[in-house]
């Protein structure tokens, strides 16, 4: 048996970060280097890593094809490729994971706490008037229990906090109260004083937090979005912030990225811009991953972390 061909598709930046650490993993997996190239025949290729941002939008050609191996957790820009035929694994990497869970926490124990009122009024006056409550006494709602979802909602579970979660089809996590369906998004809106939404990106739930969903949230609430920018209607956002029914958002991913200098985001008093830094994929971890399923396509096992084309995630 030859070994198999592996091309990298992404930005030329990514190869630079890639490489050596893709190198090593397809080694350390058994699997021989000789094959990784950056430009190969397209009939001759056996599996792309792949960036959705990159060159390569059109599969008929790579006829030899056995999977698709996204470098990234989204897969939204590929998931509808009508020329993508064989499978498609998104990718989930314990450095994605564990940068993701540290971002929400972060955030969350920010907002519970109350940090901006002190971090922003350094000007003399003693004010003890608002002290905290404790995290059992404060609902956190994740919204979205896949990987990163459930991660994050176990470590918040593990500071205290009564957390809930939400997913499309019932879950059972180790101290999370667990909701599904559409029922049970409406039973979590009205006690999620601090939501966080690690949900995908696809036509169900675009624009999943309008107007009438914030409404159901308790007055004060704080939204934390890590997940995609569509799940929020920008309009009905700000002027829920407006209004003061939302207490704050904190965002990290939008529509348009980078978010446009003159986005009304920018200076709302009430929302914190991060530059989508929430998680980002490794390149030591991340390669493992993709190695794996190298070495389990090569070996006739099934691969890892597949997409449901039906779902679209």
């Amino acid at each position: 048996m030859s070994d198999p061909v592996i091309l990298f598709a992404a930005k030329p930046e990514r190869w630079v970060t890639y490489e050596a650490p893709l190198r090593k993993a397809l080694i350390n997996a058994g699997i021989s280097d000789t094959g990784l190239t950056l430009t190969d025949e397209p009939k001759d290729v056996d599996y792309i890593v792949y960036a959705p941002n990159s060159e390569i939008q059109d599969f008929t050609p790579y006829t030899r094809l056995k999977a698709v191996l996204n470098l990234w957790a989204g897969v939204e820009a590929v998931v509808g490729n009508q020329t993508l035929t064989v499978p498609l694994a998104r990718m989930v990497d314990s450095g994605l994971t564990d940068g993701m869970v540290e971002w929400c926490v972060g955030h969350v124990l920010r907002h519970h706490l109350g940090m901006d009122a002190h971090i922003r009024n350094q000007d003399g006056v003693w004010r003890n008037d608002v002290i905290p409550p404790l995290a059992r006494d404060r609902s956190v709602v994740v919204f979205g229990l896949g990987v990163l979802g459930a991660a994050v909602a176990q470590a918040l579970v593990g500071l205290g906090f009564d957390v809930h979660g939400w997913a499309r089809s019932p879950k059972v996590l180790d101290g999370v109260i667990c909701h599904a369906g559409s029922e049970g998004f409406q039973e979590v809106l009205g006690r999620a004083d601090i939501s966080i939404l690690l949900l995908p990106d696809t036509p169900a739930t675009t624009n999943l937090f309008d107007a009438v969903r914030l409404a159901q949230m308790p007055k004060g609430a704080v939204l934390i979005n890590p997940g995609r920018g569509p799940l929020i209607d920008d309009d009905a956002l700000l002027d829920a912030l407006d209004g003061g029914h939302i207490g704050h958002a904190t965002l990290d991913v939008f529509r348009v990225e980078p978010l446009p200098v003159d986005h009304p985001y920018w200076a709302h008093p009430n929302v914190t811009v991060t530059p989508h830094i929430a998680s980002e994929t490794r390149p030591d971890t991340a390669t493992q991953v993709v190695a794996e399923n190298i070495r389990r396509g090569e070996a006739g096992l099934p691969f890892l972390h597949l997409v449901d084309r039906s779902l679209g995630y």
